[in-house]
């Protein structure tokens, strides 16, 4: 006995999407300027899918079923931002002018953890 038609209609949309989304949709390709500095889009992508179908009871003989049926897709892409990363220094730059909370908290973790390392670092040249 043979696949239900409706296992291809399933079959054929999510490997359109898996050619459609990968990590590069995500993250994109890194842009390198004159002075060194990296660039790197960041997008958020979304999906969603869709698939029935239904077996109807035919009048003929020789075929027993015949079969109706549909699937479908949606991706949304939105870019987010670009990390910039300089030399030492990454920082976010949201497409989106208000600055979110998280994104405040991604641009001082680097500041946050130089002044711990600093207090550590004091710390134990107090000990010696």
């Amino acid at each position: 006995m043979s696949e239900h038609p409706l296992n291809d209609l399933i079959g054929t949309a999510l490997t359109n999407i898996k050619t459609m989304v990968d990590v590069n949709t995500i993250i994109g390709t890194p842009v390198e300027t004159a002075n060194g500095t990296i660039i790197i889009p960041v997008s958020r992508v979304g999906f969603g899918f869709a698939a029935g179908g239904s077996d109807v009871p035919t009048k003929n003989p020789v075929q027993d079923k015949n079969f109706g049926g549909g699937s479908g897709a949606g991706i949304s892409i939105s870019p987010v931002g670009f990390l910039v990363v300089n030399g030492d220094s990454v920082k976010l730059l949201p497409v989106n002018s208000a600055n979110t909370t998280v994104d405040k908290l991604i641009d001082s973790l680097p500041e946050m953890f130089d002044k711990v390392s600093g207090l550590f670092n004091k710390d134990k040249g107090a000990q010696k």
